[in-house]
């Protein structure tokens, strides 16, 4: 039997998590082969042309607050030629007083800065954003095409390998080097380090080498609408982002005058399939209406002009999955990403190139990795019993399907 090509470093996977981490580890002079299953990179969320990108501000753990302001601070700076900066507004719960000294203090305590969230009463906010709501003004807010920055993060390189229609059904390790077998239990590859930085797919990966990940699927219709320019809609459209139940993007002004608007979206656990449907734009039809407190606006008069379908990758306790795989030495996982693509591709990049490397931990400090945010991220949590129970299996995030406009 020929003896497999044998690589320094794998990453498996070519969306905009395993291209950004690929190219991170390019900029610190690795030599690195990328693997997908598919002909080309970003092929399937990492599709979308509009993954909005924000801080989160919302409910959730203070790890987690910590660790998206980290995110987005780092997405920023990888991505700041491409980073399409509209700002996003998210504004207060319906049933909750506005309070600024309580919101102010509230953005201070999660170390935002007032460049980067500040709060509007509804006339400042109507004035900025032209949304009469009271709410958080995120004007570094922005979206990002991470289709062709993942496909920029992978152009021809000295040290890059790029092996495309290549499926890895399961891993090996022998005589100290890993081995990536396809579904015939053929080798493909051998390596010394493996980074999966896949959806679905890494849970029989793992399997396969007898580790068990509590993912699950979630499935998400972002709905692309047209308004005709007599349509009273066209009064309440946004011209800046909006993320609060479920987000929309700016309204887009045609030249006859109407208008494209994508609003996102459906919220489906545990499904996989991509068939459009029609339930889940009613369901952005109702969202819509919810964003702009436009309860009385005509729901008809947001005519379907488009959908994308994708599904998330998510795990239980509402953080990605990413860090060195210390129970198989030389397997890094980046996984889970859930909804926010984006930030945890620019956070995963730095930290498993720093733990392939083996980076000192002060490199990862200044960055603003606190011990204990590595451990937040780390596959070993999963390990001690804490999300054993079906029960615990929750969606990493009800938010929103960042994707690309692909009408019908």
């Amino acid at each position: 039997m020929t003896k497999p090509q044998h690589h320094a470093i794998v990453v498996i996977g070519a969306g905009i998590c395993g291209a950004t981490i690929a190219n991170e580890l390019l900029q610190r002079g690795q030599s690195v082969c990328i693997v997908d299953a598919a002909s080309s990179a970003a092929t399937a969320c990492s599709s979308h042309a509009y993954a909005i990108a924000h801080p989160h501000i919302g409910r959730g753990s203070p790890r987690l607050l910590r660790l998206t302001r980290i995110a987005f601070l780092l997405a920023e700076t990888r991505w700041g030629k491409a980073w399409n900066k509209h700002g996003i507004f998210q504004p207060t719960k319906k049933d909750k007083h506005f309070d600024r000294v309580e919101v102010t203090n509230y953005l201070k305590s999660l170390d935002l800065d007032q460049d980067i969230a500040v709060a509007l009463d509804a006339q400042e906010a109507e004035k900025i954003c032209g949304i009469k709501q009271s709410g958080v003004w995120l004007s570094r807010g922005a979206s990002l095409n991470i289709f062709e920055a993942s496909n920029a993060l992978l152009q021809e390189h000295e040290d890059l390998t790029c092996l495309w229609n290549t499926r890895v059904a399961k891993l090996e390790q022998l005589n100290g080097q890993w081995f990536l077998l396809n579904q015939a239990n053929e080798a493909i590859l051998s390596a010394d380090k493996v980074v999966v930085a896949t959806a679905m797919d890494s849970k029989p990966l793992m399997s396969s080498i007898g580790i068990r990940l509590p993912l699950k699927p979630v499935r998400g219709q972002l709905s692309i609408f047209s308004i005709r320019k007599e349509d009273a809609w066209t009064q309440k459209l946004p011209r800046v982002g909006i993320s609060g139940d479920g987000y929309c993007l700016p309204a887009q002004q045609l030249e006859d005058g109407s208008y494209r608007w994508m609003v996102g979206s459906s919220f489906d656990e545990g499904k996989d399939d991509l068939g459009s449907r029609d339930s889940s734009d009613a369901f952005n039809r109702e969202q819509a209406k919810g964003l702009l407190d436009y309860s009385e606006g005509d729901s008809r008069s947001l005519i379907k002009a488009g959908d994308f379908v994708g599904v998330r990758c998510v795990a239980g306790d509402r953080l990605p999955i990413i860090g060195a795989l210390n129970q198989r030495p030389g397997i890094f996982l980046a996984t889970a990403l859930g909804s926010r693509g984006v930030l945890w591709s620019a956070l995963a990049a730095k930290l498993i190139t720093a733990q392939v490397l083996g980076d000192d931990f002060a490199l990862l400090a200044r960055l603003g990795f606190a011990a204990d945010l590595v451990s937040a991220l780390a596959p070993t949590r999963f390990f001690a019993g804490a999300l054993a129970a079906p029960a615990a299996l929750a969606s990493n995030s009800k938010a929103v399907l960042p994707s690309a406009p692909k009408a019908k």
